[in-house]
């Protein structure tokens, strides 16, 4: 199986090929060779591969500078996307693409589910929803994982900034009524080769590991990891503050309430995804190694 892997670089690209590795050859481009902002380019380059798969992890993840780079977070968020699923329709060939929580509108307490009304906050959110609708317009054979809260043990991310602040600074005030689930990079690209390996069956789910958290409870437990670890940070668990979000303003406006309901794609995989703890600690293992 050829398997076209774009956004490899990135932290749940990185992981893709790893994980993906098994299942085939994996061609994943980097940005000297395929611009993803340029259309023509892109279109050229799938016209001259023979591909089974195409996994789609690019994407502009900014959620703030989305407000003031509209049309690269379009392009990159609903256009690419748009013009995948155009290909892969054509080709007759299964598309995998990752999508957001910030899809809703982030109020309540209830966890999200697929059928879930949507109502993007902010740019980002809706770029990313207008990408998932292309999709399941255009196709009927595809997987769109929505995922939320995503970290891993490389690159820029909220583990690895707690981490970094930690070693420099006295106390820190992290945001404690946004609730949410991290979501390692390595689960979702687990998941995903899982859900190659068994054929899911096409459709929209939700990914991410059990449990909930805010950010404040997140970087406590960061801390308290680095702490045991014998990292030389200066700040405890107890010195991590809770703050409102009104006490800590942002370009976009954030969600609230990002808590996922994964009980879909726990029923058709026949799993029980693990919870956000446990992968924290393996997650984090692999960041100090």
């Amino acid at each position: 199986m050829r398997i076209l892997l774009l956004g490899g670089t990135g932290q749940v690209g990185f992981e893709l090929q790893r994980s993906l590795a098994p299942l085939g050859e994996i061609i994943a481009p980097s940005r000297a060779i395929l611009d993803l902002m340029n259309k023509s380019a892109v279109e050229d380059y799938l016209n001259k591969k023979s591909l089974d798969l195409i996994v789609n992890a690019a994407a502009w993840t900014d959620v703030d500078k989305a407000e003031d780079h509209k049309v690269v977070a379009r392009r990159l968020n609903a256009d690419l996307p748009e013009q995948l699923v155009q290909y892969s329709t054509t080709n007759k060939i299964k598309l995998i693409h990752y999508s957001s929580d910030y899809v809703f509108k982030g109020s309540g307490s209830k966890p999200w589910n697929e059928n879930s009304p949507i109502g993007p906050l902010n740019f980002y959110g809706q770029t990313k929803l207008e990408g998932d609708e292309s999709i399941q317009q255009s196709s009927s054979n595809y997987l769109i994982f929505r995922i939320s809260w995503v970290y891993g043990s490389r690159g820029n991310n909220f583990m690895n900034s707690m981490l970094k602040l930690a070693k420099n600074k006295t106390k820190l005030n992290i945001v404690s009524d946004q609730i949410g689930t991290p979501t390692p990079a390595r689960l979702i690209a687990e998941v995903t080769a899982l859900a190659i390996h068994t054929r899911l069956e096409s459709g929209l789910y939700h990914l991410t590991p059990r449990g909930e958290t805010s950010w404040h409870g997140f970087a406590q437990a960061i801390v308290d990891l680095g702490l045991q670890a014998g990292l030389k940070l200066t700040v405890s668990s107890k010195n991590v503050n809770p703050i409102s979000t009104k006490e800590y303003p942002t370009l976009a406006q954030r969600p609230q309430n990002s808590r996922m309901d994964s009980s879909k794609l726990e029923s058709a995989l026949n799993i029980e995804l693990p919870d956000w703890k446990s992968q924290l600690d393996l997650t984090f293992n692999e960041c100090i190694k």
